[in-house]
């Protein structure tokens, strides 16, 4: 994935997922990622009703990031 520059899916252990291009890494699965698009399902907070709210799919944009090893499952 680093040498060819393809896109990677990590999920961290946040519940988030990070579809990515890894740029570098190390033995301790550091990795420096350009591209993120973060992906995250949220489920919005009702008052006192009694209707459960649905989950609504959010995601972001980062150019660079630092992602620590131990926040990925692997």
């Amino acid at each position: 994935a680093v040498k060819n520059s393809s896109q990677v899916l990590v999920v961290c252990r946040n519940n988030r997922k990070l579809l990515a291009r890894v740029k570098a890494f190390d033995r301790h699965c550091n990795m420096v990622l350009e591209n993120v698009k973060e992906m995250w399902t949220e489920t919005p907070q009702t008052g006192k009703g009694i209707k459960k709210a649905k989950p609504v799919n959010k995601d972001r944009f980062i150019s660079k990031m630092f992602l620590r090893g131990d926040s990925g499952i692997y």
